[in-house]
């Protein structure tokens, strides 16, 4: 266990207008942010650049992940309006990339696959020329629910493995390791989607078992990889094991280039929709 953060995760905090501004407009439009809800550490960045990553299908989680800071309990009713207000959003800040994300939903029948397009359609109706990257869950393998998703078109789906498969049962709770990839490997055999996949360090993870996973996307042709480090939300969360140094994830930045990922971003503060669409132009 180590508790004790590096110089490197120090974070400069940005004029807080900006911030106000976008989480009044999320507030007064009854929406949620996965910066605000997880506590990314670069929320302060994003918001001051105008940008957000929306989390959709309300800010109760189904599962227990034990490295999420996103509450968990007994999921709220679906906002049928929720996507209207999104694109009305979008269209306000004159967003060109968004990212939509959702907590997982299994208590509903397609996981709320059917909202994520609902979400797609209004913003294509209101900021047609806005590129879409969808961070979603495994919705329980259903492949229906996966494919909606698909038909939708967006211009990135993402689907993070978080981490290595023998902490999954102790990280991931009611997650499936094969399950990620499947779903992975389903958008590339049904469509020309690109794919986009994400890990964390620093939960007791061994290099060979990284190795494994980055070997594993690229397996299912996962195009793009973000790399990260994991931090404590709170003392309830899981313990961090260790603090990756910079250049042990400029190792890993090489390492999964060389593998033939299309595009990496790798360091400690990253996370996965943080820069999104450079990650995209770099390809």
């Amino acid at each position: 266990m180590n508790n004790r953060k590096p110089s490197w995760l120090k974070i400069k905090i940005p004029d807080g207008k900006m911030i106000t501004y976008v989480e009044n407009l999320l507030v007064e439009h009854n929406l949620n942010s996965v910066c605000k809800s997880a506590k990314c550490p670069n929320r302060t960045e994003c918001y001051s650049n105008k940008t957000a990553t929306f989390l959709i299908l309300g800010n109760i989680c189904t599962r227990a992940c034990r490295f999420c800071n996103i509450d968990k309990g007994i999921p709220q009713t679906v906002d049928n309006l929720e996507s209207e207000n999104i694109a009305k959003v979008v269209n306000r800040l004159g967003l060109e990339y968004v990212v939509i994300t959702s907590v997982t939903r299994d208590d509903l029948v397609d996981g709320g696959s059917s909202h994520f397009v609902n979400v797609v359609n209004s913003i294509r109706k209101k900021s047609m020329k806005t590129e879409i990257e969808l961070l979603v869950p495994d919705f329980l393998g259903n492949l229906s629910a996966i494919d909606n998703v698909i038909n939708c078109n967006p211009t990135v789906i993402n689907h993070n493995i978080e981490t290595v498969e023998r902490l999954y049962s102790s990280v991931r709770i009611g997650a499936s390791y094969d399950r990620s990839l499947e779903l992975l490997k389903r958008v590339k055999e049904k469509s020309k989607i690109i794919t986009k996949s994400g890990i964390i360090l620093g939960m007791g993870e061994k290099d060979h078992e990284i190795e494994k996973v980055l070997n594993h996307l690229r397996e299912v042709n996962c195009d793009l990889l973000t790399i990260g480090q994991y931090c404590q939300p709170t003392k309830k969360h899981l313990d961090v094991i260790s603090y990756i140094t910079p250049e042990k994830f400029k190792y890993w930045y090489d390492y999964a280039i060389k593998l033939g990922f299309k595009g990496v971003a790798s360091g400690p503060l990253i996370r996965s929709s943080y820069n999104a669409r450079r990650l995209l132009c770099s390809i």
